[in-house]
């Protein structure tokens, strides 16, 4: 009788690796997580607005169409994480009358500005301030950066002032009408901040850093305005000695605070419409028919004169002699 040798087969597990896929799917998952987050850091802050108010009408109070044509609110699926009260934005305000600014957090943010629009790109602005500036740049005086709100130049107080002193050297005059022939045409706002370093101050004209800070920002921004910059566009912004860039320690750190920083936003100035009213274009034009009436038919005076004699004219100043 023939034997057969059992055979013995060893079943191989085959689900030894499954748990990769479970991780190729999470490690998925997280890059693709990664990827919106990085998307939403660099999205353009208009651009973002839209977005959030679409997600908010989609899931924040959903209506629900019923049958007859009435809509239903829902609960929602987002809830708010706090309450803007009345005290948050506008401070202890007793009427409507009595309210002051909207309160904002954030260091150099452009307050109480409901509908912001854009101004003049600032990359351009930038290019032609490094170009118009280019020497006291190279010489440390002054310093030009971008980022994604703001376009600061900053100079020197030893270029602008004379020590403890707010009045503009004629360095500072000419440096201001460089900057204002590149910034002319623009209606973008402008921040004029100024800062010291930690060395107390006491003369004659000025008991504190805050004070020398603001009058030297204050002289900037006047040297701005006479020479035709719109004033609704600037302000001003003192900090003393409180906002420190570089080390009051040594002397390099306190020439480096020492400063007055030009401020550029992105934002402008909202556009006006000027609406002339038809009854104000009538008036301006009987006024100036009126003038025009005058001029072509002038009156005629007869003067007479001490020793004899007339004199005709249509001359007014005549009249007066």
């Amino acid at each position: 009788m023939r034997r057969y040798r059992q055979l013995t087969i060893s079943s191989e597990n085959n689900h030894v690796e499954r748990w990769l896929v479970s991780y190729a799917d999470y490690m998925t998952l997280m890059f693709a997580l990664f990827v919106v987050l990085y998307s939403l850091a660099i999205t353009k802050e208009e651009e973002f607005s839209v977005l959030s108010d679409s997600l908010e009408s989609i899931f924040v109070q959903p209506e629900i169409r019923t049958e007859d044509g009435s809509g239903v609110k829902g609960e929602g699926l987002l809830l708010k994480n706090s309450v803007e009260s009345e005290f948050n934005l506008y401070g202890n305000a007793i009427t409507d009358e009595e309210r002051g600014p909207e309160l904002v957090d954030g260091f150099g943010d452009l307050v109480n500005l409901k509908k912001k629009r854009l101004g003049s790109p600032l990359e351009s602005l930038n290019q032609e301030l490094k170009t118009a500036l280019f020497d006291h740049i190279e010489a440390g005086e002054a310093k030009v950066e971008l980022d994604q709100d703001w376009l600061t130049i900053e100079l020197s107080s030893g270029l602008l002032f004379g020590s403890g002193s707010a009045v503009a050297t004629l360095n500072a005059k000419k440096v201001v009408k460089d900057i204002y022939e590149i910034v002319k045409s623009v209606d973008n706002y402008i921040r004029i901040r100024g800062f010291t370093d930690d060395r107390p101050i006491n003369n004659e004209l000025f008991s504190s850093n805050w004070q020398l800070s603001v009058a030297r920002a204050t002289e900037m921004l006047l040297q701005l305005e006479r020479l035709g910059i719109n004033p609704a566009q600037m302000a001003i912004e003192g900090y003393g000695e409180h906002s420190p860039t570089s080390s009051n320690e040594t002397e390099e750190g306190r020439a480096a605070n020492r400063k007055v920083v030009i401020a550029l936003s992105k934002y402008a100035l909202p556009a006006k419409e000027n609406k002339v009213s038809p009854e104000a274009v009538n008036q301006e034009t009987v006024i100036i028919e009126d003038a025009k009436a005058q001029k072509a038919n002038p009156e005629i005076k007869v003067i007479e004169l001490p020793h004899g004699g007339i004199r005709i004219t249509t001359r007014e100043e005549e009249l007066n002699k």
